[in-house]
């Protein structure tokens, strides 16, 4: 897309994916955070999402946040970004500080900054018509900077372990993208049965990708969470002391403290057409392999202490 010097990519890479690293132990020989390991390919996981983001800005308004104790493994796959495009947080502390701290900086760097977040641990099979539904996302946001434009795929499976959209009315004012819709509710990590009863009525997986002006999700965070906004500004402190006091904040999952809150700010766009898979667990890295018809070396390895129920992927029609 490359058509605002105001449009960035956030990438977040400060998960610790304590689930699969025993599969990543197994492939690598340490345990490494799933990101960084090339489960599905020649590239890593974090390797693809960047090319994904390469595909919406240019490089040079990437930007990944990842945690210090990654940063060794993490070196070699961040090459092509600039060294100010890497933020570094002292410890994982979930999503929503994270994502805090990297508002933070680019609030400081661009305060007309429109952003697109994309986790980096997520296979997207088709990355042309996924960002071009992520740059349907960034017009959207353009004309009405009031909304948070998220994108949603259809469930195959019911799947506790998600995010789930409950679909509204078409967001059809003005000329909003086909196929973006109100929310009326976001649900995360329903149970099993009501996991069900969503799916069935429509709702879509979260595939946590979400746009928006930085200004206003920085207002929004500010009147949801405004304890922890007020911890965040507080770590004015000595870098000698970053670490320590980082460690203090207590955690705290964006999707179920924010998104949950502010579905009337929620606009979701339908991506159509994708195989979508978020591969937070072995089953799940099995089943997409299984998909694509792939079989690694290192699959023998393991596929003898791979049990379970198949994991959820999404392949729209």
């Amino acid at each position: 897309m490359h058509a605002s010097v105001h449009h960035w990519a956030l990438v977040l890479a400060g998960g610790d994916g304590t689930r699969l690293q025993s599969l990543t132990r197994e492939i690598t020989g340490a345990p490494i955070p799933k990101q960084y390991c090339r489960l599905l390919g020649d590239r890593s996981l974090l390797q693809a999402t960047l090319g994904r983001a390469a595909r919406f800005v240019s490089w040079d308004r990437i930007l990944v946040i990842l945690n210090r104790d990654h940063l060794g493994v993490a070196d070699e796959q961040l090459r092509a970004l600039a060294a100010g495009s890497i933020l570094v947080q002292p410890c994982n502390r979930d999503t929503g500080p994270g994502l805090l701290f990297a508002l933070g900086h680019l609030m400081q760097r661009d305060p007309d900054a429109t952003v697109a977040v994309f986790p980096s641990d997520h296979y997207v099979g088709d990355d042309e018509t996924f960002i071009a539904r992520v740059s349907d996302a960034a017009r959207l946001v353009a004309q009405w900077p009031q909304k948070v434009a998220m994108l949603g795929v259809h469930p195959d499976r019911p799947e506790s372990g998600f995010g789930y959209i409950t679909v509204g009315r078409p967001f059809a004012e003005g000329n909003a993208p086909h196929a973006a819709f109100q929310v009326d509710a976001f649900r995360e990590k329903p149970n099993a049965k009501s996991a069900e009863q969503l799916a069935r009525e429509g709702a879509l997986w979260n595939c946590f990708v979400m746009v928006f002006k930085v200004r206003h999700m920085i207002e929004l965070l500010a009147r949801v969470v405004p304890a922890e906004c007020e911890q965040m500004l507080a770590l004015h402190v000595p870098a000698s002391s970053m670490p320590a006091a980082y460690a203090r904040l207590l955690p705290w999952n964006f999707s179920s403290r924010v998104l949950t809150r502010i579905a009337e700010h929620l606009v979701v766009l339908r991506v159509d057409g994708v195989y979508w898979s978020d591969c937070g667990t072995a089953e799940a890295v099995h089943r997409t392999l299984a998909a694509l018809h792939q079989s690694p070396p290192w699959v023998l390895l393991t596929k003898n202490r791979w049990a379970g129920d198949p994991p959820a992927t999404a392949a729209v029609p």
